[in-house]
């Protein structure tokens, strides 16, 4: 019994095969159809997805941007019942710390704990160091006697409504300047063609054409566009993100390049521990040669700016590259009506024979030797058939 070709024969016959592509025109309307449906999607994912949406004729920049704030505003307490707090409050009072990087923070709420000194006096909560006695917090309670900052601050909550309400009508102008350096591009949102007198008086408005660029901004605004009130968030503080985005695309002028405001608050709002936004800080003086300072825990709003954004221009490179990609893409057409054809279709084994020859380097003689003709046998093909007449007479193969 004849055996089959070894392992390593079936190895070499595989690795010494080429498959090269045949075509084979096939008309049926099913597949003809579902190959053009294809194609069209194909070629508007390309036009519209690509060259449109993404813009893929277009080399891209990363941004660079620096933000500075200017806070104005003057605001008086909302209530009487507040001791010392009961004053005018201004930006130098409410603006703590008077810069900071990206961003700026307003005091709207407070507890004040003045006259401190450094002696011993009753511990209220963790604020100093035990001296070992007990004091009298109040006429009924003792606690453990301190050394530190004395009187020590009240754990009360922060006073309800917020004493600097008002804060809300301060204005900020924002002042932001971008560059994109793969560009060699600049630009602020203050823009160049702005009337002096219209920044002195404009106010951003987003449902508004003209005064949604403008930089200058209410507190109150910023928050009722994060979709918070102010009366509510005054009062234990919150984070608030003031977001500029720069889309610019530079095949056009400069003057569409322009700024777009949102607003988000950072901070989860019904956080049950830990609530809000507040720190400590104190203000020191001297008295009679002994220091003295006053505690103030501010609550308040902190507003974080972030600047994002992309320039686009045209370069022949990524418009080559996405053609080059979607001439490719255009082949997935091919291979899905291959596999209708060949695998789905009822006629699908008529088409495989169609669709795959196989060829032997053994066929060659059959591939490239030419046929006999009557009257025009040469050369060896006259001499073989000269030798099957002799053979044949001599085998009596004619007849008597």
């Amino acid at each position: 019994m004849a055996e089959g070709p070894s392992v390593c024969q079936r190895i070499v016959q595989v690795v010494f095969e080429y498959d090269t592509p045949r075509i084979v025109h096939i008309k049926n309307k099913k597949v003809g159809l579902i190959n053009r449906v294809i194609q069209l999607g194909i070629i508007g994912y390309i036009i519209g997805w690509v060259f449109v949406h993404k813009k893929g004729y277009q080399d891209f920049g990363d941004i660079v941007s620096s933000v500075s704030t200017k806070l104005k505003g003057v605001a008086y307490p909302n209530r009487t019942d507040i001791g010392d707090l009961d004053r005018v409050w201004d930006i130098a009072g409410l603006v703590v710390p008077p810069q900071q990087r990206d961003g700026f923070f307003i005091m709207t709420n407070m507890i004040i704990t003045p006259d401190q000194r450094t002696t011993t006096c009753a511990e209220g909560y963790k604020h100093s160091m035990f001296t070992g006695n007990c004091a009298n917090f109040s006429s009924e309670v003792q606690t453990c006697e301190i050394q530190g900052w004395c009187p020590v601050e009240q754990q009360d909550n922060p006073p309800s409504p917020a004493v600097l309400e008002n804060a809300k009508e301060f204005t900020v102008l924002l002042k932001n300047t971008i560059s994109f350096p793969l560009f060699n591009f600049t630009k602020r949102n203050i823009l160049d063609d702005y009337d002096p007198g219209y920044l002195k008086n404009c106010r951003f408005n987003n449902s508004d054409p003209v005064d949604k660029y403008c930089p200058i901004i209410k507190l109150d605004t910023m928050v009722k566009e994060a979709n918070q009130d102010f009366t509510a968030l005054a009062e234990q503080g919150g984070i608030i993100g003031i977001s500029i985005t720069w889309d610019c695309n530079l095949d056009y002028s400069s003057s569409h390049c322009l700024p777009k405001y949102s607003f988000t608050r950072l901070d989860k709002a019904d956080s049950k521990v830990s609530p809000g936004y507040n720190f400590r800080y104190a203000r020191y003086y001297r008295e009679n040669g002994t220091d003295y300072r006053t505690l103030i825990k501010a609550y308040g709003i902190r507003f974080d700016v972030v600047v994002s954004g992309r320039a686009g221009k045209f370069n022949i490179i990524p418009l080559t590259m996405n053609i080059g990609s979607g001439l490719a893409l255009l082949g997935v057409a091919t291979i899905l009506c291959d596999i209708v054809v060949l695998y789905l279709l009822k006629k699908r084994y008529f088409y495989q024979e169609k669709k795959y020859m196989m060829v032997d380097d053994d066929d060659d003689l059959k591939l490239f030797a030419k046929p006999k003709q009557p009257g025009k046998l040469s050369g060896k093909y006259e001499q073989l058939e000269e030798d099957q007449t002799i053979n044949q007479h001599s085998n009596g193969s004619y007849g008597s």
